[in-house]
């Protein structure tokens, strides 16, 4: 079974996820658990703790398939020690607030070199990071995203994906999150169903399906391998339905998280209903 949904605003706090999440029928949400543009802070409050998790329970979510973003100053692969101090610090305390909040997943962008060292070290530096967050909290499993490849970023290839993971102590607590107008950006194609099923093998071989944790679907509004990260809403982009077709008829990708973070809030729930309009399930 699919769990379609949309990354929802937090805005007035966290417990107006799940409300925003259910006005657009969504199966499945993501949220941010702070600013997702700033470091600091303040602390949950019990209150808001509590409510969240009365709404995931009264709305029937299940933990498995909310998949919040972490904040985009993050970066675990900084070639500076103290600025990744900071952000895996960071990404410590926005683990927390999920634990907080009774979920288990996080997402995030692998990390940057910023050209000042090779992808092979930046890659150990993220997983370095990992291990710390992982020390430093209980149970939270990190999700890496992969990217499209713009400037200096880290996760554009599979391969980038599974050495990070070959370094990550705690397997069990790490994952990837597909987001496909990144996949295509970064030349990986989606569009027919020869490409596509190549893509997902390469997928398969390279990182593993036991990894896959959440998939952000996004059209792109630019086209394959040109690692420019442009999302637009579904069909108005380069992939075409044949894409979303495939997507939600791929038995490899049921029961989890599939957000879309596509550029019109306002058509979410008509997007999501278009989205199980496809599937033979």
């Amino acid at each position: 079974m699919k769990y379609v949904g949309a990354h929802v605003s937090a805005s007035g706090g966290v417990s107006q996820a799940p409300i925003n999440a259910k006005n657009i029928n969504a199966r499945a949400f993501g949220l941010f658990v702070k600013n997702q543009k700033r470091w600091e802070a303040k602390p949950l409050e019990n209150s808001e703790i509590e409510k969240f998790k009365n709404e995931i329970n009264e709305f029937g979510y299940n933990v498995k398939h909310i998949l919040p973003h972490a904040g985009y100053l993050i970066n675990l692969g900084n070639p500076e020690s103290e600025k990744r101090e900071k952000s895996y610090n960071s990404m410590i305390d926005e683990a927390g607030r999920c634990e907080q909040l009774g979920l288990t997943l996080i997402n995030v962008h692998p990390g940057s070199h910023l050209k000042l060292i090779s992808e092979e070290e930046c890659l150990g530096l993220i997983a370095d990071s990992i291990n710390h967050v992982h020390a430093n909290t209980e149970s939270i499993s990190i999700v890496l995203e992969n990217t499209a490849g713009m400037g200096s970023n880290i996760g554009y290839k599979f391969e980038h994906l599974r050495d990070i993971i070959s370094l990550v102590k705690d397997k069990n607590r790490v994952g990837v999150c597909i987001d496909t107008c990144h996949a295509f950006a970064a030349g990986y194609d989606l569009r027919t169903k020869e490409t596509y099923n190549k893509t997902m093998e390469d997928f398969g071989k390279i990182v593993g399906f036991e990894y896959l944790k959440g998939i952000h679907l996004n059209d792109s509004m630019y086209d394959l391998g040109l690692k420019k990260d442009r999302h637009e809403s579904l069909l108005k982009g380069k992939l075409g339905e044949e894409c979303f077709r495939l997507i939600m008829n791929d038995k490899r990708l049921d029961d989890i998280p599939i957000i879309l973070e596509t550029i019109d809030e306002t058509i979410w729930a008509e997007e999501i209903e278009f989205l199980y309009s496809l599937s033979k399930n």
